[in-house]
């Protein structure tokens, strides 16, 4: 019988932007430009890996740690080969369809491989990474490889203080690499010039943290080679020449390393770096005594209130706080192209450096003992300081005390002052936030927060200047000038947003609220303000003037929700009047298009609307991304990309975002997938897949708002639901489940009622199509997800005929102190934490279920245990149940054996009791309709061979960061 994979909610690449904006670097989603350069296609899981693996990444090979009994096979027609994967050993061990379903218990000891149409579009090699140049005159291909083989994540790993730490390579651990680094001449007319392929760093080089010197004249990046040596996986700093393409180590000195735990290196000008070093003087790392100091003790008797929700790899002994010591300290040095190195400030676990926009200072952030045991690094005490670039201590500006008691409440935050950050409109100019309500949330107060600014070196006695107070939370800043700043707050409680336009060098200007909405409300969002680079390298506020108008404009972006979907726009927007021009929009008839950079910064003062260059980006439902140059006046564009179908045997999938109605009233929306060639009318109802993630809202008519555009081209990641499209399976994809609690109500009261209206609407709406089969539909999610399916599985058994549940946690009594967006604790809310707990209805559920679980989760909340727990609770009732743990994964899963196997089990399951599940002959149609493959039946038990691919390890958030941020691009 065949497999069906499980399907895992994942961020798309065509709907994920970072929070952290890095400047001078652009990462766009996977492109093939028409060069020289033969590229193959990737899937979009592998983008959002590339975003966050220029913040933090190394990974290695090493011995093969995995245990004996996961016995690793390659199946001959799997094509092994296309990752660069190498075979295993001829020897492995094969099992047969029909002996898997006479012995069970072999399934637990071997890793297995999805059917062939599954696999192929997992294999697909990854497209590389793009970054452009300062100047945005080249661009960066930044190769990669697939997915990493089980062997790399068995690697060593320390936990501690909420991070988990390589100690070979001495940074964070699981992160991926580049293979190589090839350089792109971005022509006037659009074009790409031939390839130059950066050389001279060593065969098989992993390499880190590219990042561009401020003139684009030369590129920095960590290399690491793997070999049996003491210190061979260390990272190294090297710089190539952006002209040439030659590349040499910076360090003369074979004995410094990377020191890569928080923050790595930065271009303080030109020709200098400043650079986190492993200190010359570090011995061996503590050992780990055999007989403790003493016992474990935690004391609060100073009765003080002391709530934290559940963390994960905190700091358990002294042991663990001398390891952490010994991993993080760093010596920080400065280090010319020419390898004159010198050591400033002592060492010590710096987490930052940023220099001043006038590259005369660093603000340098610290973290230092206490430590403890309850809460991660990040609220540790904090020392933030002022140097001069040579080094020379000017001032301390901050030395916050330990934060254990931050309440949980939403909009919550430390003590003192924090966002300490410089005015990228000011040669040295800091600014900073400071709470008046002493952190909490709950206490009201007015102002709430104060931002303040002052300069690096004020004269003596000179005070901090107030620059705005706020009544909500401080959001951030967008700088112009002395005339113009931004200034957001919000409050979570409420979804309410302010933004403010604040002129900093005059006193005399009132600040005015320029947009007061709901974050919720997504079609009144106005868009956000265009950022152009200057010439020291920061990002402003693109003021834009038109001819014999005196007016202030600027350019918002907005993304364009409206019911019909999003339709993104460009206006150009009077700051003093609120009066709009809408200068573009995108073909909301076929084509999804986006504005995702200014091309034409770098240039002080006021830029003309004629000068406008824009970078944008256009897809269709079957036409996969493609990159243009927008110019004006004509408006004319230039495609700059041309790449293929990552998947040309899903090409004509059909997809329609559809809408229908919950029984309150509430408007829903999803997004309906049907295999290529489907015909409702010729081929019946299918077997369906519903995968989901809830969401919480204030109001109805916002929870019904449509958001994203029925013209995405649809992204398929390694565990994406639409996996199952090439086993025809119609996929309804995140159907909105919206969790509402209007005014004083808590929406979490009413979820369980909430959760399966939606999942009636859901199931009603395809059931009526015709395209789903009403006893063959399947219902699955991860995380937040997870937790839904098992509470649908208890509370609506009559809807769904099976469940893939990853990575969820299910007895809320295990997260007393919040989770998701309850932020009550369990005392405040008992009876909304039982009824909430699938755990608490396992006697209930007898639908079958599958649990997936990484067995190293380091999430808030969804501990492995979780799934362990819940697995024994439903065997204890007799439910039929699946538990599988994936030895070495986290919270997301990265390896290629893992994934593989997660696609296997999944598929089995769907196959096993949804495809077989006919309750009622006399609904059941003709099977040879459904067309469900079955080729690769002998396929499904082999095993994996260890691949040579590699990615980041991402883990998923308790609230999804698809819901927190923009598309498109990372500065």
């Amino acid at each position: 019988m065949m497999r069906l994979h499980k399907v895992y909610h994942r961020l798309s690449i065509l709907s994920f932007t970072p929070l952290s904006l890095s400047p001078h670097f652009l990462t766009l989603k996977p492109l093939q430009f028409s060069s020289p350069v033969h590229l193959r296609a990737r899937s979009s899981n592998d983008v959002v890996r590339s975003l966050r693996s220029t913040a933090t990444m190394a990974s290695s090979r090493l011995r093969n740690l995995v245990p004996v009994n996961a016995v690793l096979a390659e199946d001959a027609s799997a094509g092994g080969g296309t990752n660069g994967s190498a075979s295993s050993s001829s020897s492995a061990t094969v099992v047969t369809p029909a002996a898997e379903d006479e012995d069970d218990s072999v399934l637990g000891v071997r890793y297995r491989l999805p059917p062939p149409e599954i696999r192929d579009i997992v294999d697909a090699p990854p497209l590389p990474a793009l970054s452009f140049s300062p100047h945005r005159d080249k661009i960066l291909f930044l190769k990669r490889r697939a997915l990493p083989p089980l062997e790399e994540l068995a690697r060593p790993e320390e936990k501690l203080a909420g991070i988990r730490i390589d100690g070979k390579c001495n940074t964070r651990s699981r992160m991926s690499f580049y293979t190589g680094i090839g350089i792109h001449q971005l022509k006037p007319d659009g074009t790409l010039g031939p390839e130059k392929e950066v050389h001279g760093f060593p065969e098989g080089a992993k390499i880190n943290f590219v990042t561009w010197s401020p003139d684009g004249q030369h590129l920095s990046f960590s290399v690491r080679v793997d070999e049996e040596e003491n210190n061979s996986s260390k990272l190294r700093l090297w710089v190539a020449s952006v002209e040439t393409g030659e590349a040499r180590p910076l360090f003369h000195s074979q004995d410094i390393y990377l020191n890569a735990v928080f923050d790595n290196f930065v271009w303080v000008n030109d020709s200098t770096l400043l650079v986190c070093t492993i200190p010359l003087s570090r011995k061996d790392p503590p050992k780990k005594p055999l007989v403790p100091f003493g016992p474990k003790i935690q004391s609060n008797e100073q009765e003080n209130i002391i709530q934290v929700r559940t963390f994960q790899d905190l700091l358990k002994d002294e042991y663990d706080e001398d390891l952490f010591d010994y991993y993080a300290t760093t010596q920080l040095v400065l280090a010319s192209l020419d390898g004159m190195v010198k050591e400033i400030g002592p060492p010590a676990v710096y987490t930052s450096m940023d220099p001043s926009p006038d590259h005369k200072y660093l603000l340098i952030s610290s973290i230092h003992r206490p430590y403890s045991f309850i809460v991660p690094c990040g609220r540790f005490p904090k020392k933030v300081d002022v140097w001069t670039t040579d080094g020379r201590f000017v001032r301390e500006l901050c030395d916050l005390p330990l934060a254990e008691d931050i309440p949980i409440a939403f909009n919550s935050v430390r003590k003192g002052m924090r966002s300490i950050n410089w005015r990228a409109d000011k040669p040295s100019t800091l600014y900073w936030v400071e709470t008046q309500d002493g952190g909490d949330a709950k206490v009201e107060v007015s102002p709430r927060d104060i931002v303040y600014a002052q300069p690096a070196e004020p004269v003596d006695g000179e005070d901090p200047e107030i620059l705005h107070r706020l009544d909500l939370r401080y959001g951030g800043i967008s700088w112009c000038d002395d005339s113009l700043a931004l200034v957001y707050e919000s409050w979570y409680k409420t979804r309410r947003t302010r933004t403010w336009v604040i002129s900093p060098g005059s006193k005399d200007v009132s600040p005015r609220i320029l947009f007061d909405r709901s974050s919720e409300d997504v079609y009144s969002d106005p868009g956000s303000p265009m950022l152009r680079r200057t010439p020291a390298g920061t990002y402003v506020v693109a003021k834009i003037k038109k001819e014999a108008d005196e007016g202030t404009y600027v350019l918002l972006n907005g993304s364009g929700a409206t019911p019909e979907g999003n339709i993104p726009f460009l206006d150009l927007f009077d700051i003093n009047t609120g009066n709009k021009e809408r200068i573009w929009k995108s073909d909301k008839d076929k084509y999804y298009e986006t504005v995702v950079a200014l091309m034409c910064d770098e240039k002080e003062g006021d830029m003309h609307i004629d000068q406008l260059k824009l970078l944008t980006s256009k897809e269709s439902k079957t036409e996969n991304t493609q990159y243009y140059i927008l110019r004006w006046p004509e408006k004319s564009a230039s495609q700059i990309t041309d790449f293929p179908h990552p998947y040309p045997q899903l090409a004509s999938l059909q997809k329609e975002m559809i809408r229908y109605q919950r029984k309150d009233g509430v408007q829903l929306t999803a997004t309906l997938y049907l295999p290529p060639n489907y015909d409702p009318s010729k081929d019946g109802p299918l077997p369906c897949l519903i995968w989901s993630y809830p969401g919480e809202f204030k109001s109805k008519d916002a929870a019904g708002q449509v958001r994203g555009s029925p013209n995405e081209f649809a992204g398929i990641g390694p565990t994406s639901a639409l996996l199952w499209l090439a086993r025809r399976f119609a996929i309804l994809s995140g159907p909105t489940i919206p969790i509402i609690g209007e005014g004083d109500e808590e929406a979490n009261d009413r979820y369980v009622e909430q959760l399966v209206a939606s999942a009636e609407a859901a199931v009603e709406e395809v059931v009526c199509r015709g395209v789903a089969h009403p006893n063959k539909i399947a219902v699955g999610g991860h995380s937040y997800g997870a937790f839904m399916t098992a509470n649908l599985l208890a509370h609506a058994p009559h809807l769904f005929c099976c469940g893939i549940a990853r990575s969820g946690a299910y007895n809320r009594t295990l997260t007393p102190f919040g989770f998701q967006n309850e932020d009550r604790t369990l005392w405040e809310a008992t009876t909304t934490y039982v009824e909430m707990s699938p755990f608490m209805s396992a006697n209930k559920i007898k639908k079958p279920i599958l649990l997936i679980h990484g067995e190293e989760d380091n999430n808030p909340g969804t501990l492995t245990m979780q799934s362990d727990r819940f697995f024994n609770a439903l065997k204890g009732h007799g439910a039929l149940c699946r538990l599988v743990i994936l030895p070495f994964e986290s919270h997301g899963y990265a390896a290629r054996e893992s994934i593989m196997h997660v696609l296997w089990e999944t598929d089995r399951w769907l196959q096993k009791y949804c495809i077989s599940n006919i309750t009622d002959p006399s609904a059941e149609h003709d099977e040879s309709k459904e067309n469900v493959s079955t080729e690769a039946a002998d396929s499904d038990s082999k095993a994996v061979a260890t691949s040579g691919g590699g990615s980041a390890e991402v883990s998923d958030l308790e609230i999804e960061a698809s819901q927190l941020v923009p598309r498109s691009l990372l500065w």
